[in-house]
Formats: structure tokens, C-alpha cells, sequence
């Protein structure tokens, strides 16, 4: 990436210690302190993974290479993300707000308001800079495989923001097996490797693999000349559609048809006997929308049951080629130097993308999914040409035991598994934390680690402040928490908003999902988000608007015209408590008499004449 700040200020800046934000120089870094050596640094990115879907979080989807990077590492369980994809992943690779990187909203849903005006344009602007260079003028390699999404142009590209090597899918989504992409506008996905656009895949292409093959190929090519390296595996799995080689797909027949709630009961148990949620923790109400799988018939469960069955096989796919870099990182001696961070995006996906994408018949977009995703039998699905994602009832499952799941502010869209495993990690191997924690804070977690700096401009321009908060002495267990119980973090996407401070969360969501209105949680005491207390509470209300105020003000805020959500109130059945049970009279089974006061009819008195 090409800005203003000179080479020579920059390594005056790490040789004198000049820090903009929270940095450490680099002999006083923890990881540097008393080996001379940084760290490796290796981030793991689940596009659309679950808060419960890893077996170290209470799901049963085996992951053991996942598991083993929490065995030695920590669990961190209150770690936020964004709403969305593009969005987390702009302030994952900038530690600056979305409203001024450029994703203030996602590029594929700018709202006419918001096009043509700063922080709106739907890639990374050239405000911010990125992770990525900030390390690589520090002394780091940088390479990146996988899905990039914030944009596609030469100036865009992963190339041009900071990475030495890349092999990646610049579009949100797309087939895993070839280039088919979704709509007859855009029916080809695009790949640049190394800075240039790509003309076809490698042989024998299948994303999650061939992601982890071209990581590992950049790691060895530079092998053995003294410099660290930072890997950024950025999977599409497990978002749909759910393509995975066949020997992946059977690996739990019929495990789900007992369904959705039963699962989430069982995730939430494990949880408990883990430590990742305490004793006493309610589900979130299962979606109004959602059947009680109880009633569904027989041949219903086992087909929906199967979607869940290829979105496991994803999991444990990547967790596999995640085995991959592991025992290659082992083998050459640098696991024990390398800091791995592991984490999803967002919430899982609850919508039916395809429907969004295909639209309806007539339309050019229905006419082009009609014929290139095809292959709709559910022998096929998992094949190219498939499209097959596990909607609502599965995406609860995977928030277990969180309300709602990606696109909303409810924790179910914002708040996801973290794993951080490395040299910088002193808490006891296998541990927990509950800090409050944020997808940002990774930009000032890995700069003090690297003993790099924030510039303090950025061509020309004062650069945007970084919002995060470094987790190193988190990490160190010199303190709980990153955040004291008066800072705050707060979001915005599709016009939906939340704020948080301590425990108490203040959220306003379009209806369906919300009541277009301030709600607010406890989450101390209702994780799950069943109890409104904005009536109740009415100046903690006031209080938490005055910091959302404070953070539009900020970050020039602009709440969209038009949303993702309209005219989704009349598609769908209107909204009522859901409560195990009611109503009686579809849960009322046949009822049996004592046996011994059966008895057969007994003659009439009166004989027929």
C-alpha cells in the first residue's frame, strides 16, 4: 500500500518507541522479553462459525485440532464481532470503526443515502491503513489465503493493503469446487494470487484445502531466513452453500433428526459442565417463526436434519486442514513461536441467502440459479452446481445459547467463540476468560506484540484512532478485562444498533426480529436476551442512548434509507411468545385407560324388533 508516512519515520518510530496508541517497543514486548525472538502470528477465521459449533464451546461437531489450540491456549466467551462479514472483517484488518474504513455498511446493501459519501464506499478506503503493512514494515511476512471482500480493484486488493503473498476470493461467497458465483451479473467469482487476477483455479481446486496448501507453501517458500511471519486464513467454510467432498458428508446420519431443540439443550449442558456459560443460564427463546421439530414428521426431520449434517462436515473439514498447518508449523519447529487467534465472523447464517439471491420466476437472477445451481436432489447436495444452506432452526443451534444469529444485534449476531493460543497466552493452559472483548482490539493486541506502531497520519490525513484495546496483559493475567465497566463498544449495520456497557446492553432492531424500539438486557443475569428491562429501567436507558449518541457523533453515523428488512413483517407469521408446550391441544397424546378397567360393550337390554 502506497501512503505519505516515509520509510525513515517508520523505523524511527520502532527503534525510538514512538507509539500513537497503545504499542510497546520492541524490548519490552511480552513475547520478545527473554527470548529475543516475535512471535509468529497465525489467524483463523470461520466465515459464519458458531459460538457452540466447536467441540471447546459445547458442540458436538468434532474439531479436535480447533480443541487443541484451546486445550493449550484460552477461551475467551465474551468476544464481539460484527453483524456481518465485510464489516468484522474491515476492523479486524484496520482496528477502526466501519463508519470510517469504508464498510460502514456492506457493499452489497449501501443504502441510497449512504453512496458517494465517506466511510460508505464499500471497500477499505484509503484513510485507514491495514494490519497487514503496518507488520510487514516491521519486519513480517504477510501472507493471506481465503475470502477477502473489501474490494476488488488493483488499489483494493490484498496486494495492494499490506500482503507479501495472497491467494484469495475477492466476492462475500461463491462455490467452493470452481468460479460459479451467484447472480447473472456477476456470474463468475473473482481470485488474485500474488496481486494478479486470475484466469482459472489450480487443479484439483476445493477452497478449504486449497487455501491451507497455498498458506502453507508461502510459510515454506521464506523458511529458514529469521523472519516472523503472520498467516491469515480467512476460510469460506462453513458459509454456504455447503460443498464438501463426499467422504466429509456422512459423517453424522442421522445424529439431527431428533432436532433443533434438543441439540441446543445438549450444547447448553455441555457449556455448563465447561465453564463457558454458568449454572443457571436460560436458551433464548427459540425463534416464533421455527417449528418444535417434535411435531414434524418423520421424513421432515431426516431432511433437514441432513442440512445440519453437511454444515458439521464443514467444520470438521476446516478443522481438519486446520490439523494440516498445525502438524506442518510443528514439523518445522515453529509452533511454539506462533500466536494463533481462531474466531468466526458474525453470527451463524439464519437466512435463506439463495431465495435473497435467486429472487423470484420470471427474474433474470431465478432463470440463472435455476440453471447453474441445479443440482437440488438431496443426494447431490454437497456437489458443485449445489446450493444448500441449514436456515433458522440450525443457525439457533449453532448461537447455543444466544438469541438470534447473523444480521442482528442480538448477542447471536454479534458475539462469537474466541481462541487464543500462543507464547503471549500465561493464563493456565485450557482456561477461560469473560473479559469483554471486540474484533478490533486484535490491530493493538498484534502491534505491541510485534513492537510496531500506529502512524500517526495517513496520506497526509490524521489517521482514524484505533478503537480497540490491547489483550496483552489480559493474555498475561495482569488484569480480567481489557475494557473497565465504563468503557463501551457499539455497532451498526442494515440501520440495526446496539450498545454495550459493563452488563447492560441497549439494542434496537428493525421488526421482525426487534420491536423498532429501545430494548434493554442485562447480560450479567439474561444472556440469552428474554427479559426487556427498558420500562423498568428507564434512566439506564437514557444513559446508554447518551453513549450511542456520543458514537454516531464520533463516527459519523448515517442510519440507512433504505433496509434489508422491508416488507419482511407481511412475509412472515406474526410474532407470539414461544412456549414449550402451548398449545396444549397439538402436545395432548392418546390417552390410555387402566387396564383393568377395560371392558367390552355390553348387549342391549332391548333386542331389535
Amino acid at each position: 500500500m502506497k501512503y505519505t508516512v516515509k520509510k525513515q519515520l517508520i523505523r524511527a518510530a520502532l527503534v525510538a518507541a514512538i507509539v500513537a496508541t497503545t504499542v510497546a517497543s520492541p524490548a519490552a514486548t511480552p513475547a520478545s522479553a527473554g527470548t529475543g525472538k516475535r512471535p509468529n502470528i497465525v489467524i483463523i477465521l470461520g466465515d459464519d462459525l458458531g459460538f457452540s459449533d466447536m467441540g471447546c464451546f459445547g458442540g458436538e461437531i468434532k474439531t479436535p485440532h480447533l480443541d487443541s489450540l484451546a486445550k493449550a491456549g484460552v477461551r475467551c466467551t465474551q468476544f464481539y464481532t460484527h453483524a456481518s462479514c465485510s464489516p468484522t472483517r474491515s476492523m479486524l484488518l484496520t482496528g477502526v470503526d466501519t463508519h470510517l474504513n469504508g464498510l460502514g455498511n456492506m457493499d452489497e446493501w449501501t443504502a441510497p443515502n449512504q453512496w458517494g459519501v465517506d466511510g460508505y464506499e464499500g471497500y477499505l478506503n484509503n484513510r485507514v491503513t491495514t494490519l497487514p503493512q503496518l507488520l510487514k514494515d516491521a519486519g513480517y511476512h504477510t501472507y493471506m489465503a481465503g475470502k477477502w471482500h473489501m474490494g476488488k480493484s488493483p488499489d483494493k486488493i490484498p496486494a495492494a493493503r499490506g500482503f507479501e503473498r495472497d491467494f484469495s476470493l475477492l466476492d462475500g461467497a461463491g462455490s467452493y469446487w470452481d468460479m460459479l458465483n451467484f447472480t447473472a451479473t456477476t456470474p463468475k467469482s473473482t481470485f488474485t494470487e500474488d496481486g494478479r487476477y486470475l484466469k482459472k483455479l489450480p487443479r484439483n481446486y476445493y477452497a478449504t484445502k486449497t487455501y491451507t496448501d497455498k498458506i502453507i507453501s508461502y510459510i515454506e517458500a521464506n523458511r529458514g531466513d529469521g523472519k516472523p511471519f503472520f498467516a491469515y486464513v480467512s476460510h469460506q467454510a462453513p458459509h454456504d452453500p455447503y460443498h464438501l467432498p463426499r467422504e466429509w458428508r456422512n459423517r453424522h446420519v442421522g445424529e439431527y433428526d431428533k432436532g433443533w431443540d434438543v441439540l441446543r439443550h445438549e450444547r447448553l449442558k455441555r457449556q455448563v459442565e465447561m465453564g463457558i456459560v454458568p449454572k443457571g443460564t436460560e436458551l433464548a427463546e427459540r425463534m416464533w417463526f421455527v417449528p418444535d421439530a417434535t411435531l414434524l414428521a418423520p421424513a421432515s426431520r431426516a431432511i433437514l436434519g441432513k442440512k445440519m449434517e453437511l454444515y458439521a462436515g464443514m467444520v470438521e473439514n476446516m478443522d481438519f486442514h486446520v490439523g494440516r498447518l498445525i502438524d506442518y508449523l510443528k514439523k518445522i519447529g515453529e509452533y511454539d513461536n506462533t500466536l494463533f487467534i481462531v474466531f468466526g465472523d458474525n453470527g451463524a447464517e439464519g437466512a435463506d441467502l439463495f431465495k435473497m439471491i435467486s429472487g423470484t420466476p420470471g427474474t433474470r437472477d431465478f432463470l440463472f440459479a435455476s440453471i447453474q445451481w441445479s443440482q437440488n436432489n438431496p443426494n447431490a447436495w454437497g456437489d458443485p452446481h449445489s446450493y444448500v444452506g441449514y436456515g433458522p432452526m440450525w443457525a439457533q443451534v449453532s448461537m447455543t445459547p444466544f438469541s438470534q444469529y447473523k444480521g442482528n444485534m442480538a448477542e447471536g449476531g454479534i458475539r462469537n467463540a474466541l481462541i487464543v493460543s500462543g507464547p503471549i497466552v500465561k493464563r493456565p493452559a485450557g482456561s477461560i476468560t469473560r473479559g469483554v472483548m471486540h474484533v478490533a482490539d486484535i490491530m493493538p493486541t498484534l502491534l505491541e506484540v510485534a513492537g510496531a506502531s500506529y502512524p500517526k497520519t495517513i496520506n497526509g490525513h490524521d489517521a482514524p484512532p484505533l478503537i480497540g484495546k490491547s489483550w496483552v496483559k489480559t493474555l498475561a493475567s495482569e488484569q480480567d478485562s481489557p475494557r473497565s465497566d465504563q468503557d463501551y463498544l457499539a455497532w451498526e449495520v442494515f440501520g440495526n444498533r446496539a450498545v454495550r456497557q459493563g452488563n447492560w446492553k441497549l439494542r434496537w432492531q428493525y421488526k421482525p426480529y426487534g420491536t423498532e424500539d429501545w430494548e434493554l438486557f442485562n447480560l450479567a443475569e439474561d444472556m440469552a436476551e428474554r427479559h426487556d428491562l427498558a420500562s423498568a429501567q428507564p434512566e439506564k436507558v437514557k444513559a446508554l442512548q447518551a453513549l450511542w449518541d456520543d458514537y454516531v457523533r464520533a463516527n459519523h453515523v448515517i442510519l440507512p434509507s433504505r433496509v434489508i428488512w422491508e416488507g419482511m413483517v407481511k412475509k412472515m407469521p406474526d410474532r407470539y411468545p414461544v412456549v414449550d408446550g402451548y398449545p396444549p391441544l397439538i402436545y395432548k397424546r392418546q390417552f390410555i385407560p387402566p387396564t383393568n378397567m377395560l371392558a367390552d360393550p355390553k348387549p342391549s337390554s332391548h333386542p331389535n324388533p
